[in-house]
């Protein structure tokens, strides 16, 4: 039996010249449907909880979901077992991977999302934090969680807001792929899934598919990265057999 996993993974909150969440909002109604009635906010990503989570509400409630703060709440781990979907969205990574340490919330996380099934979405550093590990986050590790091992939702990582080099630009540090190629000269290291903004990967159980209107870049360690379309089927990095690393 497969995974009852439903996972919908953003690269970003907002692209250029929409608002909030705007671009991927078909993908949300369609992910959440009609049994979902009210959606947990996580919002440790940033630093001012209450208007993060107003800016969330506002959105969710205009596609017909209500909306439910976890820091609003007096026991968050309580919150999380009665929650009928998750939603963490984007900011710095170590500081919402460290809060959820914090909150006690990897595992009960884990189990409402991989046993029980509900369905969890997360944008920028909320996708980020479904993976493997944080280390092929973007973000300054502004604190310190107590491990870099995140949710482990899928067995491989995400890089957010992808950006391809740009061969105009004087800059002179290392680009993207060479970070990621940093991180693979490590051994054991799975996968990274670099997804550009307007990109999000659709999980449903055992099946992955890219969607939006940008492509993704997939890294392999010890093999050279390949270019996919929206529409592409990542089913074979949810395997125990995918081809990770020689």
């Amino acid at each position: 039996m497969g995974s009852p996993r439903r996972l919908l993974l953003i690269s970003n909150s907002t692209l250029h010249g929409g608002g909030y969440l705007g671009h991927c909002q078909q993908h949300i109604q369609s992910f959440l449907g009609q049994n979902v009635r009210r959606v947990l906010f996580i919002p440790y990503a940033l630093h001012d909880r209450d208007a993060y989570a107003r800016t969330a509400r506002e959105k969710f409630e205009s596609l017909g979901y209500g909306l439910d703060s976890i820091h609003e709440s007096c026991d968050p781990v309580e919150a999380v077992r009665k929650s009928e979907a998750i939603f963490i969205g984007g900011g710095n990574t170590f500081r919402l991977l460290k809060a959820l340490y914090d909150n006690c919330l990897i595992h009960e996380i884990r189990k409402r999302v991989l046993e029980d099934g509900i369905p969890y979405m997360g944008s920028s550093a909320g996708t980020n934090v479904a993976t493997v590990s944080i280390n092929t986050t973007n973000d300054m590790p502004i604190v310190y969680p107590p491990s870099l091992q995140a949710l482990g939702l899928v067995p491989f990582n995400i890089n957010p807001h992808y950006l391809d080099p740009d061969i105009k630009r004087t800059h002179m540090g290392e680009t993207r792929e060479e970070r990621i190629h940093q991180y693979h000269e490590e051994p054991n290291t799975p996968p990274v899934l670099g997804l550009r903004e307007g990109t999000m990967l659709l999980v449903e159980g055992d099946n992955a598919t890219l969607q939006g209107v940008t492509g993704a870049r997939l890294f392999l360690r010890g093999k050279k990265p390949t270019e996919h379309e929206p529409g592409t089927d990542f089913s074979f990095l949810l395997t125990d057999s995918n081809p990770l690393n020689p």
